[in-house]
């Protein structure tokens, strides 16, 4: 089996709060002529196997799935590589037959309305052993899945041309019967970063962000007394602010307050940067906020109004600070106040797709909507990010907004277009995918 991947921009996604018995399907399909800002030429390349399928799935999306099930369109002879959907695996096997079958028409349908129905669909099913269970356990555990994607695909006249389980550091196929190819103990996975793809997806500017669990653990809420001292001063400043947020007499000055100290701690996350990039990064953030100052921010963006102002700060040397600001934030809406996670994640994942991180941009608005799924600015936001929509169109109606409330103001690098999709006449990279037997 063959099939050809260009390396393009990532994406995933991340599904909503589940309704009880019927999952809630909120998915991520890119058309197939979406293009990373990164990829400044058209190559092609081209996957003979299995193995070569579940290495190209990080850099397909991003980032490392777990507990996900994905789904990627092909289309034409060749097999090129289309929309792309991810959700998580149901953990009760009475919702798989509702899944696949949604998932199914999430695909399908979303390809015809970019203009082309899928030929055939490839299927992952990625999970990590649970206690004691081995990788091969979760293959037969999943196969029922697996069944009902195909059987829902077929029902659409789009065929599953391969469905792979990825456990363990090792796959499974559910499609091919050849012993020889695919053991029943299954097959190691490419060492990360050897692979044709990982050295075309290097060439390109594409990146791997780490797991899917990794990247939601950096904006979830803290724990332990930590979490406990925030929890008591979120508990103060609601008594001290919330009726002065609902009284229209004194809603300007809290917001005013709101946004001041929200530029100060910018200023001061600015001054202290993060000594690396890995997981004490959080832990630094989260020491230069304190707990006082967190609680106040936090509940003055319940303000929509100081929610959008806030939303400005997207690019050039405001956006850094900004979006390490938005995720610590979203770390420390804990206890009674997760709900609250919504306006601060919404902000980082804004901040992200503005400044060309898709990937991490779906994650953490998805994160926004399992924490209010009647969040419409997340709702707006994770929509147009799934649409391929180019974020320079809001980026000039925020900018153009601040322009009348700040007439004196001017950007520090005003002829620099942030990262986005192409303008429209410029050639944009393309992604393919072929079949050889």
């Amino acid at each position: 089996m063959t099939k050809n991947q260009e390396p393009r921009d990532p994406s995933g996604s991340e599904p909503r709060k589940a309704a009880a018995r019927k999952p809630s399907i909120n998915h991520a399909v890119l058309p197939a002529g979406s293009a990373g800002p990164a990829a400044a030429t058209e190559s092609q390349i081209t996957l003979r196997s299995p193995a070569e399928l579940a290495d190209a799935l990080p850099y397909l999306l991003g980032f490392h799935p777990t507990d996900s099930l994905v789904m990627v369109a092909l289309h034409g002879e060749g097999g090129r590589f289309g929309g792309r959907l991810r959700v998580g695996i149901p953990a009760d096997p009475g919702e798989w037959e509702d899944t696949a079958r949604q998932v199914a028409d999430c695909l399908v349908h979303g390809s015809e309305r970019r203009g082309a129905k899928p030929d055939s669909i490839v299927v992952f099913l990625c999970q990590d052993p649970r206690d004691e269970e081995s990788g091969q356990r979760v293959m037969t555990r999943l196969r029922p899945l697996a069944q009902r994607i195909r059987i829902a695909c077929g029902a659409l006249d789009v065929p599953v041309l391969e469905a792979l389980c990825v456990s363990a550091g090792r796959y499974w196929s559910y499609c091919c019967p050849d012993a020889r190819c695919c053991p029943a103990e299954g097959t190691s996975l490419t060492a990360p970063g050897t692979s044709v793809m990982a050295a075309a997806a290097t060439y390109a500017g594409l990146r791997v962000r780490g797991s899917l669990q990794e990247i939601e653990g950096r904006l979830a809420p803290l724990r332990g007394s930590f979490a406990d001292e925030q929890e008591r001063a979120l508990d103060l400043a609601a008594t001290a602010l919330v009726p002065k947020i609902l009284d229209g007499a004194t809603r300007e000055e809290v917001g005013a307050d709101t946004l001041e100290l929200a530029r100060t701690l910018m200023r001061r996350l600015a001054l202290a940067p993060p000594a690396d990039g890995g997981p004490c990064a959080e832990d630094w953030d989260d020491a230069l906020l304190g707990h006082g100052e967190a609680a106040s921010l936090i509940l003055g963006l319940q303000d929509r109004e100081v929610r959008d102002i806030a939303a400005e700060w997207m690019e050039d040397e405001e956006a850094a600070p900004a979006l390490r600001l938005w995720r610590a934030l979203a770390r420390r809406c804990v206890g009674a106040y997760r709900e609250h996670a919504a306006a601060p994640l919404t902000l980082a994942g804004w901040v992200s797709w503005s400044t060309g991180d898709e990937p991490t941009a779906r994650i953490a608005l998805g994160l926004a909507l399992r924490a209010d799924a009647d969040y419409r600015f997340a709702q707006l936001l994770h929509h147009a990010c799934n649409e391929g929509i180019d974020p320079e169109g809001l980026r000039e109606c925020l900018r153009a907004e601040r322009g009348r409330r700040e007439p004196r103001r001017k950007r520090a690098t005003a002829v620099t277009r942030p990262p986005g999709r192409p303008r429209a006449g410029r050639r944009a990279p393309r992604s393919r995918a072929g079949s050889e037997q």
